[in-house]
């Protein structure tokens, strides 16, 4: 293995890190409160989405195919990323004798995930200084700093969501207050235009009750907590793939890119409760990737044809590789070419 093949290796387990990162903080931002450590949770995301989209042009840089690491199917991807996620999703929001001690459960994770961030880029700069990869060592570096800071406010936070333990265990108050948090607000938001709605007729009602789900969905998070909130206590009938148990791995890994975000969600939980084959996990974990814009499995071919008519390059490139890992709709893809094709000619 030569130098630049190892910064590859290190480049993509990075990477993996910061996947798996941002399936968590979406679900722990989804049942906290608004509070300052929500505020660091949800400027934390948006750092590890950066984090993840500069690892992805470094290692394109580098001829990495994006495919290799977009589809999670190496091995770096599978244990890493896997291993990150464990025990998390559905059971963040199970675990722990009141909210307030998940919350503190949750920032003790997030606490460690930082730190082995930050062993990942401290080792991945320093072989880039020592094999003159100067442009990866300044990337390793100022993500490195990011990570930093973050652990330094999870410390900080973790007092505070000590107290609020003592006051709610040990004094009997009331602390946590569930319709603060990111799930309760994204659906409040969308309760007006329900009951708008309803006074408007029961057609309409049904047309608007839809779009609130989707409007709800848009914050991040919702969409993949509900789902893995709804996997962890489903029956069989509740799975979006038909008599699910009676599949065989293979035949239930080759409908998996069907499925919407949510509905992966769903079976990943509904999997892990019962029989945990790593195959199919390892498929969805590959799968399970943010959507090309918050909500866009809620759409119909046409609404999102609509949309790629006034997208960017960049917007119609990350429709036409979602839409090619997933359901591979034929209006969909050809679409978002000719809009690659006019942005290209424009």
């Amino acid at each position: 293995m030569n130098s630049a093949q190892k910064t590859i290796q290190y480049l993509n387990e990075a990477h993996a890190t910061e996947q798996a990162l941002t399936r968590t903080l979406q679900a722990h931002i989804a049942m906290t409160p608004r509070s300052a450590y929500r505020t660091d949770l949800e400027r934390h995301l948006r750092e590890t989405r950066s984090h993840a989209e500069a690892l992805e042009q470094r290692l394109e840089e580098l001829g990495e195919s994006r495919t290799v690491f977009a589809t999670g199917v190496g091995a770096v991807q599978s244990l890493v990323g896997q291993a990150l996620a464990l025990g998390k999703g559905p059971f963040d929001l199970l675990r722990g004798a009141s909210a307030e001690e998940k919350l503190l459960k949750n920032a003790k994770d997030e606490s460690a995930t930082e730190a082995l961030e930050i062993a990942t880029y401290r080792a991945l700069e320093h072989f880039a200084r020592r094999t003159g990869d100067k442009k990866t060592a300044r990337l390793a570096a100022s993500i490195r700093e990011d990570e930093e800071r973050m652990l330094g406010f999870l410390q900080e936070r973790v007092t505070t969501l000590v107290d609020d333990v003592v006051r709610s265990e040990l004094k009997d108050e009331d602390v946590y207050d569930v319709s603060k948090t990111g799930a309760a607000e994204a659906v409040r938001r969308g309760g007006k235009k329900v009951e708008r709605a309803t006074r408007e007729g029961a057609r309409k009602a049904g047309s608007q009750a839809r779009s609130t789900a989707r409007q709800a969905r848009k914050v991040p998070g919702v969409a993949q907590a509900e789902g893995e909130l709804k996997g962890s206590i489903a029956s069989e009938q509740d799975l979006a793939i038909a008599n699910y148990d009676s599949l065989n791995v293979d035949e239930i890994v080759v409908r998996l890119s069907e499925l919407s975000q949510i509905d992966l969600a769903k079976v990943d939980a509904y999997e892990r409760k019962h029989e945990n084959r790593s195959t199919v996990l390892g498929r969805i974990d590959s799968l399970r990737k943010d959507e090309p814009w918050p909500g866009y499995d809620e759409l119909t071919v046409d609404e999102i044809r609509k949309t790629l008519a006034r997208a960017d390059a960049k917007q119609s490139r990350e429709v036409r590789e979602y839409e090619r890992r997933h359901k591979e709709r034929q209006g969909v893809l050809q679409t978002a070419e000719r809009a690659l094709a006019g942005n290209s000619n424009g």
